[in-house]
């Protein structure tokens, strides 16, 4: 959307969005490259235009002696990999009379960012109208309030922002809105999104947990189609979830929606590195054909249910990765601190050395609550199958099933704030409450990938 006087350039030379232009400066400097829609908020106004190498640049209008068209062309509606789509601005008269009403709330990462293009810095965009101005795509499919309510790194969550988030997605649910998106970096997405999924076991929205892996500086940022395929969610999926929206694969036909207790990132910066574990997505996004397509049955609808919310979670858990040679006074040490519960991230079926099986005996004697998974990430643990394992199980450890050693982390925490006793605490561990376990594994929720 450009301002008055930007339109006004634009428009006297017959010059559109999508359009190549040829640029020149008062100091001579020349440009050409794609008229992109303008994504910054800026003090004076500004065109847009991508470069062949990929990056935008920003243009004042006061500076500009000449402008012309080079060639008429058809924005792209379909991005390659590595390079995001640029997406044609809908006309006015193409919205719809009514639409959902969307919160998106922040807490950081890349996802809401804008250019300043004076200065070429990335900042924080979370004003509604900032966010509307960045990806202008979101206010045709739904009204936007937007609201920060925190700007960390995602490696300094914890236990009391998951509560502070929680209570601030209550409050927007219980307003009547029609979904809740929030904008997390993506390091510990994972964490949260099942920290949410605890928290709310009966939602009659969905909460859509959206990040980026690459910031809207970057020629090949996900940042724009990941938050229009999370608006799509949140604004009319079919489902009352809380969800991970992210890339489906490299290029940008599709997002994939992962549940909150089965999606973990596994790669460090590719578009697609979210994935679903031990299980498959719940849906496909299309966001350019505002599609959505369930692969599976949802837990639950969308207006199902009424919320029911419990927001606590107990900070005295540990998340520990066996390894050879491993000292047994790290648990020895958890113990003596006070810790509640403990999930183990052990070998294979379910494993750790013998040198672990006493601490771990004097931490159960000790009413902490210990918790065995598989650092192999897929499969389940049976830890029936060798004498180690069933050392383990005779001694109280509780078999975590298929879940993600980080999933039955947060569990853990979310089952001993909210639970008194001992015993009903070790049985909800071995319940499925969210679909964090799954008693059925099929050939098709091992990747495959092909060479």
């Amino acid at each position: 959307m450009y301002s008055e006087h930007g339109y006004e350039l634009l428009s006297s030379k017959g010059i559109k969005i999508g359009d190549r232009v040829r640029v020149k400066r008062k100091d001579g400097l020349v440009v050409e490259g794609i008229l992109l829609p303008r994504y910054s908020i800026s003090k004076k106004p500004t065109i847009v235009v991508k470069l062949d190498s990929g990056y935008n640049i920003g243009i004042r209008v006061d500076t500009i002696v000449d402008i012309k068209i080079v060639k008429k062309e058809e924005v792209s509606l379909k991005g390659e990999a590595g390079s995001p789509a640029v997406m044609p601005l809908i006309e006015k008269t193409e919205l719809p009379a009514k639409k959902p009403l969307v919160a998106i709330i922040g807490t950081g990462g890349t996802i809401a960012s804008k250019i300043e293009y004076e200065t070429g810095a990335v900042k924080p965009a979370f004003s509604s109208e900032e966010i509307l101005e960045a990806v202008p795509e979101v206010g045709y499919i739904a009204d936007i309030h937007a609201e920060s309510i925190m700007n960390i790194l995602s490696e300094n969550m914890n236990p009391e922002y998951w509560e502070q988030i929680g209570r601030i997605v209550a409050k927007y649910i219980e307003s009547g809105i029609d979904g809740v998106i929030i904008a997390h970096g993506t390091d510990t997405m994972g964490y949260t999104a099942a920290a949410l999924s605890f928290a709310f076991q009966k939602l009659p929205v969905p909460v859509v947990f959206v990040g980026s892996q690459r910031s809207s500086d970057r020629p090949s940022s996900d940042s724009a189609l990941n938050l229009v395929a999370a608006t799509l969610v949140a604004a009319k999926a079919p489902f009352a979830e809380v969800v991970v929206v992210m890339h489906g694969e490299p290029s940008d036909s599709y997002m994939l929606v992962h549940r909150g207790t089965r999606v973990r990132k596994m790669h460090t910066s590719r578009r697609d590195a979210f994935q679903t574990i031990n299980d498959i997505p719940l849906a496909k996004v299309y966001p350019f054909e505002q599609k959505i397509e369930l692969l599976k049955e949802p837990l639950r609808k969308r207006r199902e249910e009424e919320l029911e919310a419990k927001i606590k979670f107990e900070k005295k858990v540990a998340l520990v990765k066996f390894y050879p040679g491993m000292e047994p006074e790290i648990i020895d040490f958890l113990v003596d601190r006070g810790y509640r519960g403990i999930v183990i991230e052990g070998t294979g079926l379910g494993h750790v050395g013998d040198q672990l099986i006493e601490p771990l005996r004097r931490a159960i004697e000790n009413d902490v609550v210990v918790v065995m998974t598989s650092q192999t990430i897929f499969g389940r643990i049976n830890m029936n199958v060798y004498s180690t394992g069933r050392k383990l199980l005779s001694i109280g450890v509780i078999p975590g099933e298929d879940m993600l050693p980080e999933t039955a982390y947060v569990k853990l925490s979310w089952v001993l704030a909210n639970t008194e006793d001992k015993k009903d605490a070790e049985n909800l561990m071995q319940r499925n409450l969210v679909g964090e376990i799954n008693r059925r594994h099929t050939y098709t929720v091992y990747p495959r990938w092909l060479y």
